[in-house]
C-alpha cells in the first residue's frame, strides 16, 4: 500500500484522531440497538475521509519516465510591458510566457527549477525545487509590477541575482548540469545601459533567451486597480506602444551563450536537447506506476453521507408532525 496524502500526515491525525475518539466515545454511551447503529456509520464515515485524505494507492503498472538531471533557472520579466497586447492578435504577452513555461516543464521531467522575477527589481520568487506544481501555480498567478510604482527597468537587473543561483546549485549539486531560459521583450526603459549576464556563462550549460512582442508594438493596460481590465497606459494623448528590441535579447542570449529566439503564438517553442547528465530510466529499467485507490473511500463517504442526510431528513420531519397542534393533527383527519 503506497499513500500519497494530500495534506501533511501530521495535520491528518491532528483532525482525524480527535474526531475518531469522539465518534467512539458516543458509540459506547449510545442507548440501544438503532442508536449505536447510526454511530458505527457515522465512525465509518470519519475513518473514510480520512483514508481519502490520506490518498491510498498501491504499486501496479509500469511506464517508461525520463528524469533530467539539470537545474533549470527561468528569469520572467514582470514590467508592464509583459501584459502588451500583441501576443496571438491581441493577446497579453504574458500568455505565451505562461505557454512556454510549461513546455519547459513538460520538455525535462524531473529537472529542479527555479524561479526568478524581475522589474524595478529583481526577486528569487521559487528556490530550485522539482515541484512543477508550485511552479505552473507561481506562474499562473503571475501579475506585473503597478503601473503608478513604475519608475523604469533595466532588462539586465536580475543579472547578479541569476549568477548568484546558477553558481549556489553548481557548488551544492556539481554532478548536476544547469540551464538557463530568459523570458522578456528587450526593452530597457532607464537611461543606463543593461547590466550583463556574462558572469553566468560559465554556470550555463544550455538554455534560451525568448523574445516576446512585435516590431509594431502592443498597448499595455495600467495595473494600479491589480487587474487587467484597466485602461490602457497614455504617452502623449495616445496608447503607450511596447516594441520589443531583439538586439537586446540577443545581446544577452551571447551573454548567456544560449540561442536566441523570437517567440510568436503560431509556432511551438524550439526547446534544446537536455544536457548529457540526463539519466533515461527506459534504458535501465522500468519504473513502476500508483494505481489510485482514493476513489474506494471517496464512493463510501459520499453512501455514508446519504445516509445520514436521509436519517436527518426523517428525523425533521418526525418533529415537524410532532409540533403540529392535536387540534390541527384532528381536523385533518376530517
Amino acid at each position: 500500500m503506497i499513500f500519497q496524502p494530500v495534506l501533511n500526515p501530521w495535520l491528518i491525525a491532528l483532525i482525524g484522531l480527535p474526531l475518531v475518539a469522539l465518534t467512539v466515545f458516543c458509540l459506547i454511551k449510545a442507548p440501544g440497538a438503532r442508536g449505536r447503529m447510526l454511530w458505527v456509520l457515522r465512525l465509518a464515515l470519519v475513518l473514510a475521509c480520512c483514508a481519502l485524505l490520506l490518498r491510498p494507492g498501491i504499486p501496479g503498472g509500469t511506464s517508461q519516465t525520463l528524469a533530467t538531471d539539470t537545474d533549470i533557472v527561468l528569469v520572467v520579466d514582470t514590467t508592464a510591458s509583459i501584459v502588451a497586447e500583441d501576443w496571438d492578435g491581441e493577446r497579453p504577452r504574458l500568455e505565451g510566457v505562461r505557454a512556454d513555461v510549461q513546455s519547459i516543464i513538460d520538455e525535462y521531467p524531473g529537472a529542479r527549477f527555479a524561479l526568478v522575477t524581475f522589474d524595478a527589481t529583481a526577486d528569487l520568487r521559487m528556490p530550485l525545487t522539482t515541484d512543477t506544481t508550485a511552479l505552473a501555480s507561481a506562474m499562473e498567478v503571475l501579475r506585473p509590477e503597478v503601473t503608478a510604482q513604475s519608475q523604469g527597468s533595466s532588462i539586465g537587473i536580475a543579472s547578479a541575482l541569476v549568477s548568484e543561483t546558477l553558481r549556489s546549485a553548481a557548488e551544492t549539486s556539481p554532478d548536476r548540469s544547469r540551464m538557463v531560459f530568459y523570458f522578456g521583450d528587450g526593452e530597457q526603459t532607464v537611461a543606463s545601459e543593461p547590466e550583463s549576464f556574462a558572469a553566468s556563462a560559465e554556470y550555463t550549460d544550455g538554455g534560451a533567451v525568448l523574445g516576446y512582442g512585435t516590431t509594431e508594438g502592443g498597448p499595455m493596460r495600467d495595473t494600479s486597480l491589480g487587474d487587467s481590465g484597466g485602461s490602457y497606459i497614455q504617452y502623449q494623448g495616445a496608447d503607450a506602444l511596447s516594441v520589443i528590441d531583439e538586439t537586446n535579447l540577443q545581446a544577452i542570449a551571447d551573454d548567456f551563450g544560449v540561442p536566441y529566439q523570437h517567440r510568436t503564438a503560431d509556432a511551438a517553442v524550439e526547446l534544446p536537447e537536455a544536457p548529457t547528465t540526463t539519466t533515461n530510466y527506459a534504458e535501465s529499467g522500468e519504473v513502476g506506476n500508483v494505481i489510485e485507490l482514493y476513489w474506494i473511500a471517496a464512493v463510501v463517504t459520499a453512501l455514508l453521507l446519504a445516509i445520514e442526510l436521509a436519517v436527518a431528513t426523517a428525523r425533521v420531519a418526525r418533529l415537524r408532525g410532532l409540533s403540529t397542534p392535536p387540534s390541527r393533527r384532528a381536523g385533518g383527519d376530517r
